[in-house]
């Protein structure tokens, strides 16, 4: 949610001062899902294992739940880790393997949904 706001200054001589016109050229205007995923293609490994962290997990995921969320990309792996005193409990972060770097490029571009 983007909120644009007008501002206006006064200084002491009651002079009005307006701040610059915003460059609305800049701001998104197609949906997220629209535009090309902000990923440096240079960073990603040139051979596997094609692995994402995933993070801020809730402590209840499931590896099966994981793979629905990445249906339709090639997933070959979920290591969802625990915590060691409380076995049960999940530490909240985990890692996604991918087949291939096409599958792991998708699955990055899916970051904050």
């Amino acid at each position: 949610f983007l909120s644009l706001v007008s501002t206006t200054w006064h200084s002491n001589d009651d002079d009005v001062y307006r701040a610059p016109p915003i460059d609305r050229s800049i701001l998104p205007t197609a949906p997220r899902a629209a535009r090309e995923p902000n990923i440096d293609r240079s960073r990603l490994p040139k051979s596997p294992p094609y692995t994402a962290f995933l993070g801020n997990l809730p402590y209840d995921v499931t590896e099966e739940s994981i793979k629905d969320f990445f249906r339709g990309l090639n997933i070959s792996a979920v290591r969802l880790p625990r915590e060691p005193t409380n076995p049960e409990r999940l530490k909240g972060f985990g890692y996604a393997e991918f087949e291939d770097i096409d599958s792991l490029f998708q699955a990055l571009s899916l970051n904050e949904e």
